[in-house]
């Protein structure tokens, strides 16, 4: 009894540090969203092998990925539907999105839902969740930024991500 009580303890305390985590997370994003005075911070995320920093403001839930219902006639980046805590949104491969031959899938990989203030219905799939940076620390070089370890940084708008006409257009062509 004493053996698996002690092998239980690990998984239910790092349970407990993630649970915190998320609710600091939240508790972060939910002050940006409603504009309350605190430090900027922006969420890292990878997405391939690059660093990107997304606004809070315009960032939504972090789910791990679940079941994916594909969507034919579409994008080999549109991934299908995912029901999130019962709000079907369309998920985007962001890194295939990007590159062809990239893919965001992997075992870190999470579903970063777009802000319901953009007005999509919509979830990137990132390869993964660094959490909140402050690029006000980083210092800027050619329009990236650079943490203090030396990690490279590029900030993406998904406003401007949405508006993109490519983004727009899920389906296939006719040829």
């Amino acid at each position: 009894m004493h053996a698996e009580a002690g092998a239980l303890a690990p998984q239910a305390n790092r349970r407990t540090r993630l649970s915190d985590y998320q609710a600091q997370l939240l508790a972060r994003m939910q002050a940006a969203q409603n504009g309350a005075p605190q430090a900027q911070h922006q969420l890292g995320v990878a997405i391939g092998g690059e660093r990107y920093l997304l606004e809070l403001t315009e960032a939504g839930e972090i789910v791990p990925p679940g079941l994916l219902v594909g969507v034919p006639l579409t994008q080999p980046w549109y991934l299908g539907l995912a029901n999130v805590r019962g709000s079907l949104l369309g998920v985007i491969d962001l890194a295939r999105y990007v590159d062809c031959a990239a893919s965001a899938a992997g075992p870190e990989a999470r579903l970063v839902s777009l802000a319901p203030r953009l007005g999509f219905n919509c979830a990137l799939l990132v390869t993964r969740v660094y959490g909140l940076r402050r690029p006000s620390t980083m210092e800027s070089v050619n329009g990236r930024l650079h943490d203090a370890d030396g990690q490279a940084w590029t900030p993406l708008s998904l406003a401007a991500l949405v508006r993109e006409e490519r983004f727009l257009h899920v389906a296939l062509q006719p040829r």
